[in-house]
């Protein structure tokens, strides 16, 4: 016979059901897995391509609004923007007979003159703001700014960010139960576990943004060229974005996109790896812009 208390052990309920949090979340995320039909590449996508088409066109008025209105295609500038695009996607990879976006491509330029920027929202709703459209010197730069978003909307990267952010936001919450309870302070162990999670969640998005961009850049160098534009001049681009950035800078590491040094770099790497003899003489820089 024994006397006294025995320690008791027990199933720590906490931590089961954070494992089943996250194993759900990588269920959930693993189930999203499809083809893209432009690349062939093997992807984890929140969406269907029909649901981005149907983001995309539901959201496009209210970006265009934040940003001084799009402008109609009666405007000489808005009506090359569109024409630049349409090009670029019709006769490139882009445009493969098999791909959901082919045919909603729409190409907005936007009134803003003090915005330097150009974005893509999913499905094939395309942006470039005005102060970014005055500082190009030519069609083939147009078309390289163009291309890299294009390049966004066929690898699916909005799908991919919100099936990454889903994931990420269950695993968090999955840290946060399972670490749940608190300390001699009385301070919660699960609330400061959750936001180290959340932290690392968004670094890791971060991270992806940038891998994105990258991706893009490569895309949209293809995509011009294959529509007859110098790549090269998508250098130029990045000296313009160089340029506009300069001074008061984030590190790399905290933004959402590599810093123009780093993608001069490696576009010049890719042009490198895509012309080993040279560009070819017969891609040019286009025309003048209106």
């Amino acid at each position: 016979m024994t006397y006294g208390s025995q320690p008791r052990t027990g199933i720590n309920f906490r931590i089961i059901l954070a494992v089943l949090i996250g194993i759900g979340g990588l269920i959930a995320y693993l189930g999203k897995r499809s083809v893209n039909p432009v690349t062939g590449e093997t992807q984890y996508v929140a969406m269907t391509p029909k649901q981005e088409i149907a983001l995309g066109l539901q959201s496009a008025p209210q970006m265009a609004s934040q940003m001084g209105g799009d402008t109609p295609l009666s405007n000489p500038r808005a009506a090359f923007v569109s024409e630049v695009g349409q090009h670029i996607v019709h006769d490139s990879e882009a445009g493969k007979p098999q791909s959901p976006y082919a045919h909603n491509f729409q190409f907005h330029l936007l009134n803003d003159e003090q915005t330097i920027n150009a974005f893509a929202l999913p499905g094939g709703q395309i942006f470039i703001t005005l102060g970014l459209y005055e500082k190009l010197q030519n069609e083939a730069q147009l078309a390289g700014v163009l291309g890299h978003e294009t390049g966004h909307v066929i690898n699916r990267h909005a799908a991919e960010h919100m099936a990454k952010s889903q994931l990420g936001g269950m695993l968090a919450a999955a840290v946060g139960v399972g670490a749940s309870g608190t300390d001699q302070n009385g301070r919660s162990h699960g609330y400061s576990a959750a936001i180290i999670a959340q932290v690392v969640n968004n670094m890791a998005q971060l991270k992806f943004s940038r891998k994105d961009e990258s991706e893009a850049d490569a895309y949209g160098l293809k995509y011009m060229a294959q529509a007859g534009y110098d790549p090269q001049e998508m250098l130029g681009v990045m000296e313009i974005l160089k340029q506009a950035s300069a001074g008061g800078r984030q590190p790399e590491f905290l933004q959402t996109h590599p810093l123009p040094e780093t993608r001069l770099t490696e576009i010049a790497a890719k042009l490198k790896e895509m012309y080993p003899n040279g560009i070819p003489s017969n891609l040019t820089k286009g025309r003048p812009l209106p």
